[in-house]
């Protein structure tokens, strides 16, 4: 009796996966990275301004209807700069941010044009460098991973978010200038705001 019990629950998870709904789009917007240069090992830096950075990427969704959840994992390009006062030099140098996210959205359509998700952001370092000379061979842990939540609004095949991000872990870098090894924390504390297109 308790194997055809587990027969039919198999059998109803597999239908329900197969008739699970499949859509994918692309994706692209505006970032706003707040407080993402501190807690310095030395006293290199007066202070920082964000500057918006974008980001562009592709989306997949995954629908199943029996629970009317939805996940969404996504791959994005983020290019973040900030603007920072670099005490060494009496300079402001611009720091710029380039990642690979990974999010892994789980989400709930609400009314049938809204929709709220939270979920998980897999980060991947690509490059990080400061645009003056006295700072060179920056350096950064290549993987971090982060918490993303917000909602939007869909209209047909145009959909429009806004999300939270932040780290968990700082994300340690490094850099060499006039004092020698210098350590920084650059995790991600930012707000997104995207228009993805469904195909």
């Amino acid at each position: 009796m308790k194997k055809v019990i587990l027969v039919l629950c198999l059998a109803f998870g597999f239908s329900q996966i197969a008739n699970a709904q499949f859509n994918f789009g692309i994706k692209g917007g505006i970032n706003y990275n707040s407080n993402s240069i501190k807690e310095t090992s030395q006293d290199v830096f007066g202070g920082a301004n964000s500057k918006t950075g974008y980001h562009i990427g592709v989306w997949t969704r995954l629908k199943v209807p029996v629970l009317g959840l939805y996940v969404r994992p996504e791959l994005i390009y983020t290019n973040l700069e900030n603007e920072i006062e670099y005490n060494q030099a009496a300079k402001v140098t611009t720091h710029t941010f380039q990642k690979i996210d990974i999010p892994v959205l789980l989400g709930k359509k609400i009314f049938g044009i809204g929709n709220a998700f939270i979920g998980p952001s897999f980060q991947y370092v690509l490059d990080s460098d400061f645009g003056i000379d006295d700072i060179s061979n920056v350096e950064a842990d290549g993987f971090t991973m982060g918490l993303v939540f917000g909602g939007g609004v869909e209209f047909g095949k145009l959909g429009i978010d806004v999300r939270w991000e932040r780290g968990f872990s700082d994300l340690e870098s490094s850099f060499v200038g006039p004092l020698g090894n210098v350590e920084y924390d650059t995790r991600v504390n930012q707000i997104i705001i995207g228009l993805s297109l469904e195909f």
